[in-house]
């Protein structure tokens, strides 16, 4: 008992730690991934294709811990009994299924922030949560609270409110169409992956094997291929593979700051995708999408900072609904959590009175010494 205690709790080390470490990634990604597709396309970038591919292009980084892990069950294990791959069939073509939506939603996505300014469209991003709740409801029978559906509503509403008066900040040089465009494009991608969170936390309750997280790698690194795939296969069509050594000519930054820009967008996105699937194989779809929105705040200060957009009072509402909803769904969780705890301790402890009937019973069942005498007697004779 003490040693499934003892490993139990190391367990639950292991799954915060990981928690962490992914949390840690998604941030890095959701902060600095739109920042670094947007100064893509204010400095003279214009290849959509181009933009959605790097957002999963990274996908080979992946293969170094897949080595490592490799490495350590071959010395674990024999040699021969070693797998290469931990993936089934099914979960692969789960995998490519997901992938293929990925790189549609990385298309959307590239659009709204090649027509929004940063500010804004982060801000319409939040809208996720509400469509990985109702997703999530649907597919992996995600339990709410009171605190959690008040959450959705506010975030879905903030977002909302940047509906009032689109246009405002419409970027110089670009028509109202594009602009209508970037918005309704940004939606339809919040939309999209808030479908894509919840499937793939329903593959890994499908998957009918254990889930580590070196399967969880394998995932992504077949998700972030097929994604990538996809737009590669837009940029053919779109001749973006004969424009891309003139764009960077012409890139205001200079030639080396255009590659230098683009292997960036490949590296933090890849820290977005690696958190996002990280964060649902340690919690679930619903936590990476408020972590997602959570940080909102700071990419809404840092592309004022940086780009100097507008903050008008709309931003303004939709900030402050945000930053509600934020404190509505972590206070929700925290006192959802501690009553089960206390729930759990008190079931574990021992209850006098169901302890009281078993001395009783067992009283009833120990022979008396008169009972001893009788079978002794009976024995002898």
């Amino acid at each position: 008992m003490e040693e499934q205690k003892d490993e139990t709790i190391m367990n639950n080390k292991t799954k915060r730690l990981l928690l962490i470490l992914n949390a840690v990634l998604l941030s890095i990604g959701t902060c600095g991934g739109p920042l670094i597709m947007r100064l893509y396309f204010v400095r003279g970038g214009k290849r959509v294709w181009l933009s959605s591919s790097l957002e999963t292009a990274g996908w080979p980084i992946i293969f170094l811990p897949l080595l490592i892990s490799f490495i350590r069950r071959r010395r674990q294990s024999a040699a021969s009994t070693a797998k290469l791959f931990l993936m089934t069939p099914r979960i692969f073509l789960a995998a490519t299924v997901i992938g293929i939506l990925t790189g549609a939603d990385d298309y959307l996505y590239a659009y709204g922030v090649a027509k929004l300014p940063v500010s804004t469209s982060s801000l319409i991003i939040a809208s996720q949560l509400g469509f990985t709740a109702f997703f999530a409801f649907l597919l992996v029978r995600q339990k709410f609270t009171a605190f959690s559906v008040n959450a959705v509503v506010l975030l879905t509403v903030g977002a909302g409110v940047l509906a009032l008066r689109t246009g405002s900040d419409r970027p110089k040089g670009e028509t109202k169409m594009e602009y209508y465009m970037g918005f309704f494009m940004t939606i339809a991608a919040s939309a999209l992956y808030g479908l894509i969170l919840p499937l793939v936390e329903l593959t890994y309750k499908k998957a009918k094997k254990t889930v580590t997280y070196t399967l969880v790698l394998e995932m992504q690194l077949v998700i972030c291929f097929f994604a990538t795939l996809f737009c590669t296969i837009g940029m053919i069509i779109n001749n973006d593979f004969q424009a891309i050594p003139r764009e960077a000519k012409g890139y205001e930054l200079g030639e080396r700051m255009y590659y230098f820009v683009l292997v960036c967008n490949g590296l933090i996105w890849q820290c977005f995708f690696l958190g996002a699937i990280g964060v649902i194989f340690t919690g679930s779809s619903l936590l990476s999408a408020v972590l997602i929105a959570v940080l909102l705040p700071v990419t809404e200060v840092l592309a004022v900072v940086f780009y100097k957009e507008k903050f008008q009072a709309e931003k303004g509402i939709s900030l402050v609904l945000s930053l509600w909803g934020f404190v509505s769904y972590f206070y929700g969780e925290t006192k959802y959590n501690n009553n089960n705890n206390t729930n759990t301790n008190k079931s574990n402890e021992p209850n006098p009175s169901n302890q009281l009937v078993v001395e009783t019973e067992l009283a009833k069942t120990r022979p008396t010494d008169h009972d001893d005498v009788n079978s002794t007697s009976i024995n002898i004779n």
